[in-house]
C-alpha cells in the first residue's frame, strides 16, 4: 500500500490504482501521470489496502481491477459505491468485457475497459468517468442497449450469465480448483453457504452433480481466462 506525493499534482485529478500486479500498477502511474490533468496519489494491491486509501486520500476516481487477492473488484466496487456514493470508480481489467462489464455497471462502476485496449481508449475511459458518464466500448454499449430495451431477453442470455455476482465469483473459484472450505475462507462464507450456492449453480447451468461442475467450471475458465 503505497501513497503518492507529486507536488506538481495539484491542480490535477487524483487517480486510485488498484491492482495486485505490481508491475501494471507502475505502468498505468506512468501513463496517467504524463497527462497535464490527471495525477496517480496512490496504489493498493489488494481491496483492504484500497478501502483504507480512499479514506485518507479522497481521490477522484479510482481503478480497479476485477481479481485482487482478498476480495474480487465486484465486491471492493459494491462496499465503495455503499461507503462512497459519489465516488467514480472505472474498471480496467484483462477479463473480457462481456462476461464483467454489466456486473461491474451493476455494483456501482461508471464504466469498464480492457487492459489490452491501449493507452489511449484507457485515458478517454478515465475522462469519461471523471465527467459522470459511463464508459463501455460500443459493441458492449449495443449489447445494454438491447438488454435495457428488451431486444435482449433474459431467456437469450447464456446460462453464466444469470447467475448472480456471488454465483459467478464461487463458479469462477472452482474453475481455478479452489475446494469448497478454501472458498469459503477466500469469501468470508460458512461452508454451508458455499454449498448452497454449488447447488444454485448446477441448478441454473443443468448440471447433474459436483464432477460435472467441477468440469465445466475449468472448461469455462480455460477457455474465458477468467483467472
Amino acid at each position: 500500500m503505497t501513497a503518492k506525493k507529486n507536488p506538481a499534482a495539484k491542480i490535477r485529478q487524483q487517480l486510485l490504482i488498484v491492482d495486485d500486479h505490481p508491475m501494471m500498477r507502475e505502468g498505468l502511474a506512468q501513463l496517467i501521470n504524463h497527462e497535464t490533468d490527471l495525477a496517480v496519489c496512490g496504489e493498493a494491491g489488494s481491496s483492504s489496502e484500497a478501502l483504507d486509501l480512499v479514506e485518507k486520500l479522497k481521490p477522484d476516481l479510482v481503478l480497479v481491477d476485477i481479481s485482487l487477492p482478498d476480495k474480487s473488484g465486484l465486491e471492493l466496487i459494491k462496499d465503495l459505491h455503499a461507503l462512497h456514493p459519489g465516488l467514480p470508480m472505472l474498471v480496467i481489467s484483462m477479463h473480457d468485457e462481456s462476461l464483467h462489464a454489466e456486473r461491474a455497471l451493476r455494483a456501482g462502476a461508471r464504466g469498464y475497459i480492457m487492459k489490452q485496449e491501449g493507452g489511449e481508449r484507457i485515458m478517454e475511459a478515465i475522462r469519461q468517468a471523471l465527467a459522470g458518464h459511463i464508459y463501455v466500448s460500443h459493441k458492449m454499449s449495443a449489447r445494454i442497449l438491447e438488454t435495457f430495451s428488451g431486444r435482449r431477453s433474459r431467456a437469450s442470455r447464456s446460462p453464466i450469465e444469470r447467475l448472480t455476482d456471488r454465483e459467478f465469483e464461487v463458479f469462477s473459484l472452482i474453475g481455478q480448483g479452489v475446494g469448497t472450505r478454501e472458498i469459503a475462507r477466500r469469501l468470508s462464507l460458512s461452508v454451508k453457504t458455499v454449498e448452497v450456492h454449488r447447488a444454485n449453480i448446477k441448478q441454473k447451468l443443468a448440471l447433474k452433480g459436483a464432477t460435472e461442475l467441477v468440469r465445466h467450471a475449468v472448461r469455462w475458465v480455460e477457455t474465458s481466462g477468467a483467472v
